[in-house]
């Protein structure tokens, strides 16, 4: 249920049951949050529209939060830590996180537990989901097939994690590997530097104008010029764009090319 006061929104789930957020590009971390759901029959909610509209909710729960997201450069998504920590959460002071990945987490739970006691949470434990990889701007796809055995052997990870959840369990603690810490901290730090840029990006004379990669970017960065996308200076790499193009005319550099566009529908 949805109230706004003085221009700010205000999320209340009903019956006061959890409140399940995610973010997502390319669909990996709703279909987490949805089977998810299912289970603990909660409220859930798609961050990505408020940080399209800048909009810094006021979110009320009176059983614990659960914060769904992808992994980028071994950690949650900036833009995703940026969006828990400018909007306010009432109610609880419980949060989960379910991050998934293509290979691993590394040591995400260091700044996910400082965001946690910056925003008065206590930290019930991250669950590490492995999806099949959708980061087309560096890595391999998987094949359809092997996209679907991936899902399948990740669906009793993400029901034993909504057990716990809803019977308010903290996760089981993981162990960290060897470099974890490395990965996201001074990997991370050069992952963002170097590499997470829109200036590869480009659009193919198949473009049809549709529009609809300015329609799904969350932040604002694609405008169609003359019927065709140009990219800004301000993205997260999220493959929303590329990944859901209708007709495959977007690229990212040479590293996209021949690659398959992945959704997890």
């Amino acid at each position: 249920m949805f109230y706004t006061f003085f221009g700010s929104t205000i999320f209340i789930t009903k019956g006061g049951t959890e409140m399940i957020v995610y973010f997502t590009g390319t669909g990996n971390s709703k279909y987490i949050a949805e089977k998810i759901e299912k289970i603990t029959e909660d409220g859930i909610i798609d961050s990505t529209k408020y940080i399209k509209n800048n909009e810094n909710p006021t979110l009320n729960s009176e059983k614990p939060f659960v914060f769904v997201c992808p992994t980028y450069g071994w950690r949650i998504p900036r833009v995703f830590d940026e969006f828990i920590r400018k909007s306010n959460f009432e109610g609880s002071k419980k949060a989960y996180f379910v991050m998934n990945c293509g290979s691993d987490i590394g040591n995400a739970e260091e700044t996910i537990s400082i965001l946690c006691k910056e925003k008065g949470f206590e930290f019930m434990g991250i669950k590490e989901i492995i999806m099949p990889e959708n980061y087309i701007a560096m890595f391999p796809v998987p094949s359809e097939e092997e996209s679907k055995s991936i899902i399948q052997k990740a669906n009793p990870i993400i029901e034993k994690a909504a057990d716990e959840i809803k019977e308010c369990k903290k996760f089981e603690e993981r162990k960290l590997r060897a470099f974890d810490k490395v990965k996201s901290g001074f990997v991370n730090n050069i992952f963002y530097k170097k590499f997470v840029k829109a200036d590869k990006f480009y659009v193919k004379d198949n473009c049809i104008g549709c529009g609809k990669c300015e329609e799904l970017c969350m932040l604002n960065n694609i405008k169609l010029v003359d019927n065709k996308p140009v990219w800004g200076n301000n993205c997260t790499h999220c493959m929303a764009c590329i990944c859901n193009c209708p007709v495959e005319a977007i690229e990212y550099g040479k590293k996209s090319v021949g690659k398959r566009r992945y959704l997890c529908k």
